[in-house]
């Protein structure tokens, strides 16, 4: 390996720049070493990632890449795999190639065997061309950001001219059960296999009405639904053209749903079957599963080692992250476009169904704060706390919130707190879907809010929150700041 000396410089200003960036404090550095090394070589993260025994793997979708990248890499790590990750979650190309030099040494030497990224979803198409990955994942594809991706078209365009460069001898892993997802593999040189849902019970309480890909790609008639899970995602068929969900090759035979603590998924594989019991809640955790399930076998993975490795998982920060408040509990779920929000919602309310059925009545001492009427209604509602900001990393039009059903929201509500930059509109939101104006405060200041709706929480509630990427963001800093977090970087 000759000794590249732009590679050399563009490694050591690099690495520089994100030590300054944390002894600062202006960060934890996952951004900025890629910045500063890029524009001394442009071909950085190229020259790196070519380096690697093992390759490259990448993961893009518009929800659930975060922890189903952080599902595979701690399988992989227990597999003993050395590998780099972009684990803070700089998902752009100047955070990929960020994570390249926290890996290497000042001659461009690699510690790592293999790497392992997700990717935004507009950066896929760049980071692709500069990676040639052994490995893809593509996890399905909704309207997110109109301000920043444009229409669900848009992107799969991209993605589609992106995989039409890869060779034959990368893998492409895609989801069976979204259209716009699965009619990518038609046609490519890539060898391309597929993932999905068999459990045809999760289809119960879809939210139809917000699909982004109800069309047939090929010929542009509507598809037929036999089952319809959330979204566009479910089981079709245009009887148009003929074309239809591909059989997936790794299926989640059965999911079984415990409330809002965890679930049992029954998977099965070329060659053999598993039971795991993901310590997750909600519909798309599971999906998530499956997913990292059918990357990490295609990777050579042991199905025994994945099981152990997803059984004692931890999410990602922001994403089903559990905080102990200083005594009081906390669920952080990030949400950030209408589908999104509307399985989160979904999970919450039907975790609530799930413990009102399964716990004893016992009623709490009424709050100081409430009046008898709510307090008497607080033994299995939700309390939540709900930030909603419009900076550019959330998307500055926030006009999916009335495409998220928080109508399920109806009659479950013990007290709702809000806040955010577009608190009022998150409020206006809820009292149209239904919420009870006396059962929601609003606060400007999120730091007070926190404050108001830890002081409303009974003992032996969990507060729910949901924020919005940078106002999660703001949240955990907060929490850093009180002791009861660590900075995101440090997960």
């Amino acid at each position: 390996m000759m000794f590249d000396v732009r590679l050399f410089l563009a490694i050591t200003a690099g690495q520089s720049a994100g030590i300054a960036s944390r002894v600062l404090r202006r960060g934890g550095g996952t951004t900025l070493p890629g910045l500063v090394a890029r524009r001394i070589d442009p071909h950085t993260l190229r020259k790196l990632t070519a380096r690697l025994p093992q390759g490259v793997a990448l993961l893009s979708g518009t929800n659930g890449k975060t922890t189903t990248t952080r599902m595979i890499a701690a399988t992989l790590a227990a597999d003993g795999r050395a590998l780099l990750h972009n684990r803070a979650g700089a998902n752009l190309v100047s955070g990929v190639t960020t994570t390249a030099l926290t890996g290497a040494s000042p001659d461009g030497r690699l510690r790592a065997q293999i790497a392992l990224f997700e990717t935004d979803e507009a950066a896929f198409p760049d980071v692709a061309a500069e990676t040639s990955p052994r490995l893809v994942v593509l996890h399905n594809l909704f309207r997110d950001q109109l301000d920043r991706y444009g229409e669900v078209d848009t992107v799969a365009a991209g993605w589609r001219a992106a995989l039409e460069r890869l060779p034959a001898t990368t893998t492409v892993l895609l989801n069976a059960d979204d259209p716009a997802v699965a009619a990518l593999g038609e046609g490519l040189t890539a060898q391309v296999r597929y993932y999905g849902l068999n459990d045809v019970r999760h289809a119960a309480g879809s939210a139809a009405q917000i699909g982004d890909a109800r069309f047939c790609r090929r010929c542009g008639a509507p598809y037929r639904y036999t089952a319809l899970f959330y979204a566009h995602v479910g089981h079709y068929r245009c009887e148009a053209c003929g074309a239809a969900r591909p059989i997936p090759v790794y299926a989640l035979e059965r999911l079984d749903l415990h409330g809002a603590d965890h679930a049992t998924l029954c998977l099965t594989f070329p060659g053999g079957a598993m039971e795991v019991h993901l310590p997750l809640p909600g519909l798309y955790n599971a999906i998530n599963a499956l997913a990292a399930t059918a990357a990490c076998l295609e990777l050579g993975v042991a199905a025994a080692r994945i099981r152990a490795s997803l059984e004692r998982f931890d999410a990602a920060f922001g994403r089903i992250e559990r905080i102990d408040a200083g005594g009081r509990p906390l669920l952080i779920a990030l949400i950030k476009n209408p589908v999104g929000a509307t399985e989160t919602v979904r999970m919450l309310t039907e975790a609530r169904k799930f413990h009102t059925s399964t716990a004893p009545e016992v009623s709490p001492a009424p709050s100081h704060h409430d009046s008898p009427l709510i307090a008497s209604n607080t033994n299995h509602n939700l309390h939540l706390f709900i930030l909603i900001n419009d900076r550019h990393a959330d998307g500055t039009d926030v006009s999916w919130l009335w495409d998220a059903e928080f109508e399920r929201l109806t009659g479950c509500v013990a007290h709702v707190t809000v806040s955010g930059t577009r608190a009022a509109d998150m409020a206006v939101r809820l009292k149209y879907a239904g919420v009870e104006p006396e059962r929601m405060t609003i606060a400007d200041d999120p730091s007070h809010a926190l404050d108001a709706a830890l002081n409303r929480l009974p003992p032996g509630a969990t507060l729910y929150v949901l924020p919005t990427y940078t106002a999660m963001l703001d949240l955990r800093a907060e929490l850093v700041r009180r002791g009861w977090a660590r900075p995101f970087w440090e997960h």
